[in-house]
C-alpha cells in the first residue's frame, strides 16, 4: 500500500527549510532550488505545494509568526497561571527581543520581509498590514485593561503607548542583531518605559532576556 502523505506536514517542513536556508544566506538570496535542496526534496515537489517563490515566502511568513505566537505562549506560561496584563505586555516584547538561535533568526527574516515588501506591493498588502495591526491591537487592548484598573499612570494615551512599544520593540530587536547593544541593555530599556506607563513595580527580570529552556 502507498505511503499516505501528511500535505500540512510536508508543507510546514519546506516553510522550515526556508527559514534555516534564508538564516544562512539571507532571504533576499534564497531561491526555490535552494529550498527543495535543504528540504531534501525535488524542486518539482516545492513548486506543487507553492506554485511561485511569493507564495512560498507568504507561507514562510506565516510560519514564523505561528513560532512567534508559541514562543509568547511559552513566556506567558512561566508568568504563573493568571498573569496581568504587564507581565502580558512584557512576554510579547520580550519573545521578540533576538536573544538566541531561534529569535535571532525570526527577527533577521520578519525584518527582511519588511524590506522586501517595500517593493513587493503583494507582501505589503498582506502581511506588514494585517500582522502589524493586530499586534498593535493586542497590545492596545492589554494596556486598556490595565488603564481600567487603575493600574497606569495618569494621562497615559494607551493607543500612542502601544504603537511606540511595537517601534521599540523592532528597534531594539535590529540593534542586538547588529551588536550594538546587548539583549541586557535592551531589557533595562524596556523595563524603564514600562516603569513610566505603569509605575515602578517587579519588573523585567534580568534573567528573561536569557533564551527559554
Amino acid at each position: 500500500m502507498p505511503k499516505r502523505v501528511d500535505h500540512a506536514e510536508r508543507r510546514t517542513e519546506i516553510a522550515e527549510a526556508l527559514v534555516r536556508v534564508a538564516g544562512r544566506r539571507g532571504l533576499h538570496a534564497v531561491g526555490m532550488r535552494d529550498v527543495a535542496a535543504e528540504a531534501g526534496v525535488s524542486l518539482r515537489l516545492v513548486q506543487y505545494y507553492f506554485e511561485t517563490k511569493e507564495k512560498l515566502l507568504l507561507f514562510g511568513l506565516r510560519h514564523l509568526a505561528e513560532r512567534f505566537g508559541e514562543r509568547v505562549a511559552a513566556r506567558l506560561r512561566a508568568a504563573g497561571d493568571h498573569p496581568g496584563p504587564r507581565a502580558m505586555i512584557e512576554a510579547l516584547l520580550m519573545a521578540a527581543l533576538p536573544t538566541d538561535e531561534e529569535s535571532r533568526t525570526f527577527h533577521h527574516l520578519y525584518t527582511s520581509y519588511a524590506v522586501l515588501a517595500v517593493n513587493d506591493p503583494t507582501l505589503a498588502a498582506q502581511p506588514f498590514i494585517k500582522d502589524p495591526d493586530a499586534a498593535e491591537a493586542a497590545l492596545h487592548g492589554l494596556l486598556q485593561q490595565a488603564q481600567e484598573s487603575d493600574l497606569l499612570r495618569p494621562g497615559v494615551d494607551s493607543r500612542t503607548e502601544a504603537v511606540g512599544l511595537l517601534a521599540m520593540s523592532a528597534g531594539l530587536g535590529t540593534s542586538i542583531l547588529v551588536g550594538q547593544r546587548t539583549p541586557d541593555s535592551a531589557t533595562a530599556i524596556f523595563e524603564y518605559h514600562l516603569n513610566r506607563i505603569f509605575g515602578p513595580g517587579p519588573g523585567i527580570s534580568a534573567g528573561s532576556a536569557s533564551p527559554l529552556p
